[in-house]
């Protein structure tokens, strides 16, 4: 059983907690993840390690409260435990030989991005951070990116904070004026992080895209998280639990990936909404 150590709400649908799991904390790193079950009876969901503190043996989490697992998990306050927490698990995002960076999120795809931006501040990189959400209402994390950023820029769809539109416009404008960066990654929905990766590439520059399909055991036996990269020519299957979650974003099959997401909507929708009974009646 894992501690529920603190408990925060960033905007009405996205809820950031810190768990006491002192061996996770000692060796997670930007960029990986863990699988938590919320009870004995509950489904494994992947959720990236947003930071940790190894003082106190806490590990960071921000979800989106999308399913039932995330109702449930919301609805646990400090104090409270959680039944697993598994990890590190993931290839650590690469920062080596890294000095100029863009960092682009979207909308709870920033609270992966954001420990990400702040490994490379920390490194000394030169770091450029580009987030967007649909409105005021769904911001998060801004201070930390501002902290974290040698230049910062807010989107919203609605204009109601910062610039109004998505994210590929301040990053084309950026590309287009003659800026260099060695590296593009980029964190959010996967039709958005598709744009960004087009927009990129007239320009010759890399992009990383982290993948978050379906997964259930977190080693790869299950295949559920299976993505399509075209590599040379030659379509080949990799597995975004231990090859990734980041990857090259002018391999990956986005189509597909995005087919694949939507499989269990329906009855991921169906479950959501027994579960919100359940607590009404509660």
């Amino acid at each position: 059983m894992y501690k529920i150590a603190r408990k925060k709400v960033l905007n009405p649908t996205v809820t950031q907690m810190e768990i006491v799991a002192p061996l996770v904390a000692a060796k997670a790193k930007p960029g990986q993840f863990i699988i938590l079950r919320v009870d004995e009876d509950g489904e494994r969901i992947p959720l990236t390690v947003a930071g940790c503190n190894q003082e106190d043996g806490t590990v960071k989490i921000i979800f989106q409260i999308v399913g039932a697992t995330t109702a449930k998990l919301n609805q646990k306050e400090e104090g409270e435990y959680i039944q697993d927490f598994v990890g590190p698990l993931g290839v650590a995002t690469h920062t080596e030989g890294i000095k100029k960076v863009c960092i682009i999120g979207g909308g709870v795809g920033c609270a992966i991005a954001m420990p990400v931006a702040q490994e490379f501040h920390r490194l000394g990189a030169d770091v450029t951070s580009i987030i967007g959400f649909r409105n005021k209402d769904l911001l998060i994390c801004e201070d930390e990116f501002r902290e974290a950023s040698n230049k910062l820029v807010v989107m919203s769809d609605d204009g109601s904070y910062g610039r109004h539109g998505n994210v590929t416009v301040p990053l084309k404008e950026m590309l287009e004026a003659g800026e260099k960066f060695d590296l593009i990654i980029t964190i959010g929905p996967v039709i958005m992080m598709k744009f960004v990766v087009a927009t990129a590439k007239p320009f010759g520059i890399p992009v990383t895209v982290s993948m978050n399909p379906i997964m259930i055991d977190g080693t790869g036996m299950c295949g559920g998280c299976r993505l399509t990269l075209n590599q040379d020519g030659k379509k080949v299957t990799k597995f975004a639990c231990v090859d990734g979650p980041d990857f090259n974003g002018y391999e990956v099959d986005f189509d597909e990936a995005m087919s694949r997401g939507r499989m269990y909507s329906d009855f991921e929708r169906h479950a959501y909404g027994e579960a919100c009974n359940l607590f009404k009646k509660a």
